[in-house]
């Protein structure tokens, strides 16, 4: 890929791919588990984790993707698919209504757990 407007045409797609892609796993897990807690945006960050630490171990030091594709796929899909903008909001709003035994768990389940999803996700994509 190459030039400026179509690699950010690119990133655009992804992202709009990937927004996408937040947005249903987000309704399915609602759908599923309830919205009493966050569970869909726990899922979607763990996830993305998982997803970015795979590409970034199976490309970083491999040349099977194109470092602009890469590019789109980090910034564009990824970047538009994890969520943890709306994290902190929801923890937030946990804390407001002075739920802390639910905005402990999605802390540490978002923070710990998406570190271990990236960790297994570099492991993956050294095996590749």
């Amino acid at each position: 890929m190459s030039g400026g407007f179509l690699k950010y045409l690119a990133i655009g797609a992804a992202g709009f791919l990937g927004a996408l892609a937040r947005y249903l796993i987000t309704g399915m897990t609602r759908s599923v588990a309830g919205s009493a807690f966050p569970w869909g945006t726990l899922v979607v960050n763990i996830s993305g984790s998982f997803l970015l630490g795979l590409m970034y171990a199976a490309t970083a030091q491999r040349a099977i993707i194109d470092p602009q594709w890469r590019l789109v796929i980090a910034v564009g899909f990824i970047g538009s698919y994890t969520t943890f903008s709306t994290f902190s909001l929801e923890t937030f709003k946990l804390l407001e209504a002075g739920n802390w035994p639910a905005a402990t768990g999605n802390i540490l389940g978002s923070l710990i757990v998406s570190l271990a999803a990236v960790y297994s996700g570099i492991a993956l994509g050294r095996l590749v």
